[in-house]
């Protein structure tokens, strides 16, 4: 019954239920927008890597087929959730954005508020919308006029001010496949011709969250979505939901008839791309990467590197290299793999060359020692 508590779950079995419902235990015949849907976005600083999170995921994806989507505006790339930037829908980019307004704001302040003092931010926004909406900008080309107006605030933090109360899409050719480009942002109402959604309620966000990456605590979805005091909100939800308890004592929360696969179901091989949002979106993330692990994949400086699951669980880095012809596939494993297991990298790995790299005359999987 929706609302009351219906047992432990183990580590195993949110691993088995996150791959499910991330399209990670089997390929998934879903159009592209509909996976991004689904997945509520992908996480996308660097502009190719959710290629390849489709690939991994999708039955039948080729790079056209997101390419399309960005050159016709299906979809488009945004600062989102946690303040990154996140490839969506047109339609969700337009109903997210309001729900998150308040967090981005917040954050602003945390990290600009010094070099913004004594700035009119709403002056500061409205002159960057009126820019971008005149003429495509790059952040640094948008700082450097925002500064003919306020020659003593930082320029970055200027331009930071506008993509954080505006809602700046970086229009094509950035991020098309097979092609290069700046961003160059615009106004995502002047891009997609349409208004934000007026809906502030968090609600319908942590409902798919959940959908995409439960079961989950109050925490996992703060820390995924950069909302604070979301426990008021699930707590309106409750009576909706499945709650468990994890094995340390967390109260998890999940939308009704999700699955929730056998803890020994299998989990095949499935390569990861940088910043996949299945080792971000939970503040507990034992359930895909252990902290040993994150030292290797999480780095200093904010990258999250392409990753390799085995039985479910980050296990190793990959790190594709093209040159004369001949495209390399460097996995370097976290431990020992068992003989079949390394079978399995490598078959997966010729997939994913052939894929990532078909123009390439010759291609080659190499799988190291662990350290």
């Amino acid at each position: 019954m929706s609302g009351t508590t219906t047992g432990v779950l183990t580590l195993r079995q949110l691993n088995r239920a996150l791959l499910e419902r991330q399209a990670l235990t089997r390929r998934v015949d879903l159009p592209a927008l509909a996976a991004l849907e689904h997945l509520v976005g992908m996480q996308a600083q660097a502009p190719l890597p959710p290629y390849t999170g489709l690939w991994t995921r999708l039955a039948r994806f080729c790079p056209e087929d997101l390419a399309t989507l960005i050159t016709d505006r299906q979809a488009v790339r945004l600062v989102l959730m946690r303040g990154t930037i996140h490839l969506v829908s047109a339609a969700d980019c337009l109903a997210l954005r309001p729900v998150l307004a308040a967090g981005l704001q917040r954050a602003l302040g945390s990290t600009f508020g010094r070099q913004l003092a004594g700035v009119d931010a709403a002056e500061v926004a409205a002159e960057g919308r009126r820019l971008v909406e005149e003429e495509p900008l790059t952040l640094g080309g948008l700082g450097a006029r925002l500064a003919e107006r306020w020659p003593e605030h930082d320029p970055f933090a200027l331009a930071n001010a506008v993509r954080a109360l505006v809602p700046l899409v970086q229009v094509p050719p950035r991020a098309v496949w097979g092609r290069s480009g700046q961003a160059v942002h615009t106004t995502a109402e002047a891009w997609l011709g349409r208004p934000l959604e007026a809906d502030t309620a968090a609600e319908g966000l942590v409902l798919r969250y959940l959908a995409a990456f439960g079961p989950a605590s109050v925490k996992d979805v703060q820390n995924w979505s950069g909302l604070t005091r979301l426990s008021a909100v699930v707590k309106a939800l409750r009576p909706r939901l499945r709650t468990f308890r994890s094995e340390d004592g967390r109260e998890l929360f999940d939308v009704p008839d999700a699955p929730l696969p056998d803890a020994d179901s299998p989990a095949p091989v499935r390569f990861l791309p940088e910043f996949d949002n299945i080792l971000l979106g939970h503040a507990e993330r034992d359930r895909i990467i252990s902290a040993q692990a994150r030292r290797e994949v999480l780095t200093r400086n904010g990258l999250v590197r392409a990753t390799v699951l085995v039985d479910g669980f980050v296990s190793g880095v990959w790190q594709l290299t093209e040159k004369r012809g001949r495209a390399t596939l460097e996995v370097s494993p976290f431990r020992q793999l068992s003989r079949a297991e390394r079978a399995a990298v490598e078959e997966e790995g010729t997939h994913l060359l052939a894929f990532a790299a078909e123009s390439a005359t010759t291609h080659e999987v190499r799988i190291g020692a662990p350290d």
